[in-house]
């Protein structure tokens, strides 16, 4: 089936648009952009840079996708933003390819939701069905893993990991790593439990979760060292490929900070 361009619209030549696809009064597209089958641009959507679209995107008006990254070692390399399918981005979302001073591309995969004003820096990997909403930012190379959900106008530090099946609250300011299937909060985010509302919703089993509360409960426990807590986890619950993968996420982390309960007593 044939695109629909608006007249208006400007594609630059070299641009590749793929099949039914509907792009939109006073859009611009690069000469190094790529549009699968099937996307969405209504009006006055700019999509530039080294961008790959795959299909069923829709992008809604003044989203920005693949201008130039806000860094100061940026010098115009030929860096890249791939996204996938099915992805939505809402009024003035602007979403960043990556940098010669990371891993030279931005990477978003399939089914995630982008409200309006959000922002994805620099060298960042989104993974799949991951819902932003309105104005959340995210700071350069940021790992948001698959069914993360981050509430509006909360903030992601530069180089933090935001675990699978995540909650992060509306307003938060997240500066450490956040486990997999945790729940944070505040101003300084900390851990207030797990997204358990996430993982009813999911079909998780009632064992699984039950499971996984445990196993936390002891992590994040008061008595010991976090290393004991840590060892005593995994000595109990590492056949249980939920909890692993909480363990393996800590473990990959390295030095970085990692998001805990606040402090009591």
């Amino acid at each position: 089936m044939s695109s629909s361009i608006h007249p208006t619209a400007i594609i630059e030549d070299g641009a590749s648009i793929g099949d039914n696809v509907a792009i939109g009064p006073y859009s611009y597209i690069g000469a190094n952009v790529t549009i699968g089958a099937g996307c969405t641009l209504h009006s006055h959507v700019v999509v530039d840079g080294h961008t790959t679209l795959g299909e069923g995107n829709e992008i809604f008006p003044f989203a920005v996708i693949g201008k130039a990254p806000q860094h100061m070692l940026y010098e115009g390399e030929a860096s890249t933003l791939v996204i996938g399918n099915n992805n939505l981005f809402r009024e003035n979302t602007t979403i960043h390819p990556g940098t010669k001073v990371g891993a030279m591309t931005t990477i978003i995969g399939d089914g995630n939701m982008f409200f309006v004003g959000c922002h994805v820096a620099h060298d960042c990997v989104i993974g799949n069905n991951v819902i932003m909403t309105n104005d959340v930012l995210i700071g350069g190379h940021v790992v948001v893993d698959d069914y993360a959900y981050l509430g509006g106008s909360c903030a992601i530090k530069q180089y933090i990991r935001i675990g699978p099946h995540a909650m992060i609250s509306g307003l938060a300011g997240v500066t450490a790593d956040v486990i997999p299937f945790g729940n944070v909060f505040g101003n300084r985010a900390e851990l207030v439990g797990l997204n358990l509302i996430g993982l009813k919703r999911r079909g998780f089993s009632k064992d699984s979760i039950t499971t996984i509360r445990r196993a936390y409960r002891m992590l994040f426990a008061m008595e010991g060292t976090f290393n004991e807590r840590l060892e005593e986890v995994e000595r109990l619950y590492s056949d249980n490929e939920l909890v692993a993968q909480i363990l393996q996420f800590i473990k990959d982390g390295g030095d970085n900070p990692l998001c805990h309960p606040a402090k009591t007593g």
